[in-house]
């Protein structure tokens, strides 16, 4: 094959294992030969619509094989798959299909009226004219020459500074963070693999989709995650493997049926995107079950560190260490590695370090140092044993059930209701979803609002999971010598308690 990457990898697993099935879904099961095929098919139509070498291809909708194929397929072509988040609003989804300059649209039938609405030159409907459109292409392979450092996907990650970025990442850094995942991960051939987490976030992609297609196992997708039928499946179907965010595996154990269930299928379960509660993590273990955790990102892969099973109960709470062909450093604020017990930033180096920011050079100098090393942002210690523990994240980032959330693009939209003078958003803890977002707004003065006024303004210009979930007035914002605001001081005034709604 002339393919290096990604766009290969049915055609390869085909023609090892063409009867095993590759995809399950809403009851129906597709072998690697008939994906192969429908990959095969969808190239061949998206060239016959102008998809070329490097164009990019969209994708708005939730689990669904057509998403899967189109991943696939855009990797047969060369060109370059852009996953976009279902949640996102019209002006968020139009600004990323916009910046991406993607020419082609595929959208599910959920998100039909929104994709109308994005600014691409041709939409595809799954629900009407997908399968029409993969009969009319060839089955036989185009066997495109495609490069394993070339782009193969932009992901697109909320913006410190109010608008998001995407993340590019080339067929090798998803194939050596695939390995690096098997090094830790005791993937087999026969593994069954629930995937509920979205395929748009980097995690169930490339920490559960990927691997498995390379195992040659099933992959079940789940539109969206339910804690029944999730349930139901893996008794069902005898889940072997599954990824989730905290929050995901909090819903399942408080569940009245999680601990009477059957779940001796169940192998490994996989959890990050968000930092784990040692209690949640000692849940799981009580029942005998291998529940793995792990830290990193889009721009890493996303993986950067992992905590092994056999380690998995004696390092509880940390994030491990780096996986086997990464390197992780802790970084104090004047350039020196630090002493364990020492906070420093982490950073990452590797090749599933990512190609960089979409059209944005100085954005990617500004992370990436010219020797490779992605500068991540977040603060850890590291045990004398090298074990890592995530303490603090210097972007302010707020987790909100695995959702990434930056307050900077909050607070622009914020800034946009006549009555607010002054605004910063901090994250505070939440039973349900980890944390969640709190806005502290100072008025104009003279200028009355209420909590529900200043929510309302938010509602339709952001994703709902970003509008903060409480609103406190207070009369100022403190502020060092240059006038940044003090975070930090912030939470320590206003975060496990206050008023607002």
């Amino acid at each position: 094959m002339r393919n290096q990457g990604l766009g290969s990898w049915p055609g390869r697993r085909a023609r090892m294992t063409p009867e095993r099935v590759a995809l399950s879904h809403g009851g129906r099961e597709w072998t690697y030969g008939e994906l192969h095929e429908r990959v095969n098919r969808l190239a061949s139509a998206l060239r016959g619509l102008g998809v070329r070498h490097g164009d990019r291809v969209a994708f708005l909708g939730l689990n669904h094989p057509a998403l899967v194929e189109t991943f696939f397929a855009a990797g047969a072509l060369g060109a370059v798959f852009v996953p976009l988040n279902t949640r996102l609003t019209a002006p968020e989804l139009s600004y990323i299909v916009g910046d991406a300059g993607a020419s082609v649209l595929l959208c599910g039938a959920e998100h039909a009226e929104i994709g109308a609405a994005l600014p691409v030159a041709r939409r595809v409907s799954v629900a009407t004219e997908y399968e029409d459109l993969l009969a009319a292409g060839d089955a036989q392979s185009l066997d495109e020459p495609v490069g394993s450092d070339e782009p193969c996907l932009i992901m697109y990650t909320s913006g410190t500074t109010g608008r998001p970025k995407g993340a590019v990442l080339s067929h090798a850094n998803l194939t050596w963070n695939t390995v690096n995942l098997l090094v830790d991960v005791e993937l087999a051939h026969d593994e069954v693999t629930l995937i509920s987490a979205p395929l748009f976030h980097i995690a169930a992609l490339a920490q559960t989709l990927v691997p498995t297609v390379l195992k040659g196992g099933k992959a079940i997708l789940l539109p969206s995650f339910d804690v029944d039928q999730v349930i139901d499946l893996i008794e069902s179907e005898r889940v072997t493997l599954m990824f989730g965010v905290p929050a995901m595996f909090n819903f399942l154990a408080q569940s009245p049926r999680w601990r009477e269930a059957d779940l001796s299928s169940l192998r490994n379960l996989l959890c990050g995107g968000a930092p784990v509660p040692e209690p949640l993590i000692h849940t799981y273990q009580e029942l005998g079950l291998t529940f793995l955790q792990g830290y990193g990102m889009t721009e890493t892969s996303p993986g950067a560190l992992f905590l092994a099973a056999e380690h998995s109960v004696r390092k509880a709470g940390t994030a491990g260490v780096p996986c086997f062909f990464s390197d992780v450093r802790l970084v104090t604020a004047d350039g020196t590695d630090a002493a364990p017990g020492e906070p420093g930033e982490v950073v990452v180096e590797g090749p599933n370090v990512m190609m960089g920011y979409w059209g944005r050079p100085e954005e990617t100098a500004s992370v990436v140092s010219p020797d490779g090393w992605f500068h991540s942002g977040d603060i850890a210690v590291a045990d004398e044993d090298g074990y890592i523990r995530i303490v603090d994240r210097v972007k302010d980032v707020i987790i909100s059930g695995g959702e990434n959330i930056y307050p900077a693009e909050v607070e622009s939209v914020l800034y946009g209701h006549p009555a607010v003078a002054e605004c910063a958003v901090i994250g505070v803890p939440d039973e349900k979803w980890g944390e969640v977002g709190k806005a502290l707004v100072v008025l104009r003065p003279g200028v009355p609002a209420e909590p529900d006024d200043v929510l309302g303004h938010l509602s339709g210009r952001l994703a709902n999971y970003k509008i903060p979930k409480q609103v406190e007035f207070v009369p100022a914002l403190p502020r060092n010598g240059s006038g940044k605001v003090l975070k930090a001081r912030l939470r320590s005034l206003y975060g496990p308690v206050g008023g607002g709604t």
